[in-house]
């Protein structure tokens, strides 16, 4: 191995390092009462270190949800591209993936919902806005795709994609959040996984043609 690829290697393993202290960080307490200093110390770097890899504390925060945003489309994108399914087995699929995705880490999931939901793309460099903006419009065209060809099987009824889309996703997130919210009032609760399945045979049903 050459010294710049283990240059590279190292950098990135540095920014993987600070990335997992800021997700317990911002687990613990929140995303406006953490700061760099608490991040920097968790993971034992100098916090002028942490300014090396991360513009500020927003981006810091942006690139976690970029993380998990990618994991999504690829979940959703696979659905899609199944030549397989019809459009309806599609839909039906839909909310086991995306709580699968849930499972794996619903701390930084929550985090990226929450993210979502705020103004902070404004305090982020050009380049991650745009990357966040363009991994979040692949799933909602993937969404598109999938309602379209539901219309042009005859099976959906004929109505916008892109609300249809943002119908799927906004379930999605509101039933987590809901789901997260109601934790804190009993954190043995936890219906979220039957909850979306509920909710996606409704929509199933809804958008079928009569």
């Amino acid at each position: 191995m050459g010294i710049e690829e283990r240059k590279k290697r190292d950098k990135e393993f540095r920014r993987h390092q600070i990335m997992d202290a800021a997700k317990n960080i911002f687990a613990k307490k929140g995303f406006s009462g953490a700061t760099i200093e608490n991040i920097a110390e968790a993971a034992d770097f100098s916090p002028a270190t942490i300014y090396l890899y991360f513009k500020n504390k927003d981006e810091l925060y942006a690139s976690l949800s970029l993380k998990m945003l990618k994991i999504f489309v690829e979940k959703i994108e696979f659905i899609g591209n199944q030549e397989n399914l019809s459009s309806q087995e599609k839909i039906k699929a839909l909310p086991k993936a995306l709580y699968q995705v849930y499972e794996t880490d619903p701390l930084n999931v929550t985090h990226l919902l929450r993210y979502q939901s705020t103004e902070a793309l404004r305090n982020l460099s050009p380049e991650l806005a745009s990357q966040i903006k363009d991994a979040a419009q692949k799933y909602i065209n993937t969404m598109v795709r999938i309602f379209e060809k539901g219309v042009g099987e005859g099976v959906f009824q004929d109505c916008h994609p892109v609300a249809f889309a943002d119908i799927v996703w906004s379930i999605f997130a509101g039933l987590v959040l809901w789901e997260d919210t109601k934790k804190g009032f009993d954190p043995r609760k936890d219906f979220l996984k039957p909850t979306l399945q509920l909710a996606y045979d409704i929509v199933s049903q809804g958008i079928k043609k009569c």
